[in-house]
C-alpha cells in the first residue's frame, strides 16, 4: 500500500564534502499539527517513523555548536516562541523510542518563522548554500525553522590552494574564483585569473572573473578593460548574451558613480 509518511532522502553538495538527510514525511491532512499533533515541551522525531538522521561529511558547527563529521539523529522540542533543537547518537532509534539525552552531540535553541500558507507536507531543505555555509530548513504547517551550518574550512582550503599552485596541473583559475567569493587575498586573485588566462587567452569566463576581481579591488580601467575583453570573446558563443549583460552591468555601474 502507498505510505502515508513516505520516506525522502536528499544529499547535498557542501563546502568540499555532502550532507546527507534521510527522513519519513508525514502530511497535515486535515490536522492542526503544532501544539495538537506535535505537542509542545515534547522531544518530537521530527518526522515519522524511524529516527530522522542527518550525516555530515566533514567537521561542521551547527547552531553554534561544533560537530564532528558522522551521522546523527535529529530530535527537536517544539514550542510556540522557540524550538530546541538537538543532534543524537541514536541513529538507530525508531523515533523517540530509545531516546537518552546522554548521547546528545548538540543541543541549541532556535525561534520559529511564520509561514504565510501551509506547507502540506513536512519538509527539509538545505538553502542558501555558500562555500562555508548553508541553512538546514525545516517546514510544516505554517512554521519554518531554519538551522545554520558551518563549515569551518577557510584555513583549510588556503592551505590546499598554496599546496596545489605548487603542482603540475595548477588550478589558478579555481583558486581565483574562490578568493573572488570569499572576499579575501584578492591581490592573490588577480595573479592567479591572469595566470590562468595565459594558458586560456579565449576564455570569456576568465576574463569576467578578472573584472569582477578588479572592480572589487578598485581597479576600474583594469576591470573595464577585462570585462570588454570578456564581450569580445564571447561573441558567436552560446552565452554571448549573458556575458554581453553581465560586463555591460559592470561597466555602466562606473558611469552611474
Amino acid at each position: 500500500m502507498p505510505a502515508l509518511s513516505p520516506t525522502s532522502k536528499l544529499t547535498q553538495e557542501f563546502s568540499t564534502s555532502n550532507i546527507e538527510i534521510s527522513y519519513s514525511r508525514p502530511s497535515m491532512r486535515g490536522r492542526k499539527i503544532f501544539g495538537e499533533l506535535v505537542a509542545f515541551g515534547n522531544v518530537w522525531r521530527t518526522g515519522a517513523n524511524s529516527a530522522t538522521k542527518v550525516k555530515f561529511g566533514e567537521d561542521v558547527t551547527v547552531g553554534g555548536q561544533a560537530v564532528k563529521a558522522g551521522e546523527y539523529a535529529i530530535y527537536t522540542i517544539p514550542g510556540a516562541a522557540e524550538w530546541e533543537i538537538i543532534l543524537n547518537k541514536g541513529i538507530g532509534n525508531w523515533g523517540n523510542a530509545g531516546y537518552d539525552k546522554a548521547d546528545d552531540v548538540a543541543r541549541f535553541k532556535i525561534a520559529p518563522k511564520a509561514l504565510d500558507k501551509n506547507v502540506q507536507t513536512f519538509t527539509i531543505n538545505i538553502g542558501n548554500i555558500t562555500y562555508s555555509s548553508c541553512n538546514i530548513e525545516l517546514m510544516w504547517e505554517k512554521t519554518k525553522i531554519i538551522i545554520p551550518v558551518k563549515a569551518n574550512n577557510e584555513e583549510r582550503l588556503s592551505a590546499s590552494i598554496d599546496k596545489a599552485i605548487n603542482n603540475p596541473n595548477i588550478p589558478y583559475f579555481q583558486a581565483a574564483n574562490y578568493y573572488f567569493e570569499t572576499d579575501q587575498n584578492l591581490d592573490k586573485a588577480i595573479v592567479y585569473v591572469d595566470k590562468a588566462l595565459e594558458a586560456n587567452p579565449k576564455a570569456f569566463w576568465m576574463w569576467s572573473l578578472k573584472a569582477r576581481i578588479a572592480q572589487k579591488m578598485g581597479k576600474k580601467d583594469d576591470a573595464i578593460n577585462a570585462a570588454n575583453k570578456a564581450m569580445e570573446v564571447a561573441k558567436g558563443s552560446a552565452f554571448e548574451a549573458e556575458y554581453v549583460n553581465n560586463m555591460t552591468k559592470l561597466i555602466n555601474s562606473y558611469k552611474k558613480s
